[in-house]
């Protein structure tokens, strides 16, 4: 049990890392669409209380949100 344990946190950490190297050339303002998704699908899923319909509306608008936030006028 602990070495399945070992290769799932290590799974998580190494699609954390991939995940962070992705962003590197990234735009601010896709940075802020990529986190609002991100923090919209897991506020979705917790208020809904894990519905998958929940979790893509949450990130839908956290992906609008994220990208308005710092549009230039």
């Amino acid at each position: 049990m602990k070495t399945t344990q070992r290769f799932a946190v290590s799974a998580v950490a190494i699609a954390a890392l991939l995940g962070l190297a992705a962003c590197a050339d990234m735009t601010r303002q896709e940075r802020n669409t990529a986190i609002g998704a991100g923090v919209g699908a897991v506020g979705g899923s917790v208020l809904t209380g894990g519905s998958t319909a929940g979790t893509l509306g949450g990130a839908a608008v956290g992906g609008i949100i994220g990208h308005e936030v710092d549009k230039k006028k």
